[in-house]
């Protein structure tokens, strides 16, 4: 019986979440703002991002509105941090460009103007350096994640410092935050939400929506100005995510 309502959930969730991937791909077809101005793209993804957690049936809690035009750097979970953290305010993120060869993810990430790095080229930073500052005029914020990959959770991997390089030479604000979920008793947020290690994509897409419920938190820090050298920078956020995260762990979903 489990097995058979599991499965019904799942199905209804995925024919849901179906409907609204769809209809955001008619919206951003029809809007030919969508296709140039990085606001609208931001407020187009906010928009979807929004009714995909609703299809998912994910409840966030987020205490507060981010402010705006600031870099916001996070701990790294699950593609679901990606939802979340761009239901809160118009955003753009910085990603690793196998992200954008990902089913759907890709697209809406390509198209919404996520910002693709190759890591293993080290004078990729310099060019993401220099589109950031666009970005943040514009009133948007951006996202980046120094773990350089997602985890399960257990910790919060050190921070990469190379994409600080640029945060600290023009002393843009930042903003710590973290994340962290629940869902019910006898499931796991380590193996059903985090998505990390040799985990495959699809698999866990699909057991994730056959979850009875998954609630995410959102715990912001205070916006500072980054006038640290880049790797003390990156030890300070650090920091403050973790005891950010520990806060919200405290204060359990």
């Amino acid at each position: 019986m489990k097995l058979i309502l599991n499965t019904l959930r799942g199905v209804k969730r995925l024919i849901t979440l179906s409907a609204v991937t769809s209809w955001f791909v008619v919206i951003y077809a029809i809007n030919p703002r969508h296709r140039g101005d990085a606001s609208s793209k931001a407020r187009w993804l906010q928009q979807a991002c929004r009714c995909g957690l609703r299809a998912l049936e994910v409840e966030v809690e987020s205490r507060c509105v981010p402010a705006r035009g600031v870099v916001i750097v996070a701990n790294h979970l699950s593609y679901l941090d990606i939802l979340v953290l761009a239901a809160q305010t118009p955003v753009v993120f910085v990603s690793k460009k196998e992200v954008r060869d990902w089913p759907i993810f890709g697209w809406f990430a390509e198209k919404s103007g996520t910002r693709f790095i190759d890591r293993s080229r080290r004078g990729d930073v310099t060019r993401i350096g220099v589109e950031m500052g666009p970005v943040l005029s514009a009133g948007l914020s951006l996202v980046i994640f120094l773990e350089g990959t997602t985890t399960n959770g257990n910790e919060v991997l050190p921070f990469k410092a190379s994409l600080l390089e640029p945060v600290v030479r023009h002393g843009w604000r930042v903003l710590p935050a973290a994340l962290t979920y629940a869902v019910p008793a006898g499931r796991s947020v380590a193996d059903e939400v985090c998505w990390w290690g040799e985990m495959t994509l699809v698999p866990h897409v699909w057991n994730f929506m056959t979850l009875p419920w998954v609630r995410a938190k959102v715990g912001w820090g205070d916006v500072f100005i980054a006038e640290l050298e880049r790797k003390e920078l990156a030890e300070v956020l650090r920091e403050q995510v973790i005891a950010i995260k520990a806060a919200n762990l405290h204060l359990a979903c």
